[in-house]
């Protein structure tokens, strides 16, 4: 069975604002997501299918995920 944090992993990514930052602009333009401002962290929100899309955005610009 499923346990929460398996759905949780696969429909967020959070990293630091920093590494968010300099991409934030065109990451909401080409995906359909929303970013939460957690202080220091950003938590990136979508569906699955377009987090593992956001997710290779991201390596494509250099950002390594936790």
């Amino acid at each position: 069975m499923a346990t929460p944090s398996s759905f949780r992993d696969s429909t967020q990514i959070v990293l630091p604002w920093e590494t968010l930052d300099p991409i934030h602009g065109e990451l909401e333009s080409e995906f359909t997501v929303t970013v939460h401002d957690e202080g220091c962290k950003a938590r990136i929100i979508g569906s699955p299918l377009v987090i593992k899309e956001v997710s290779d955005f991201l390596a494509r610009h250099g950002v390594s995920l936790p």
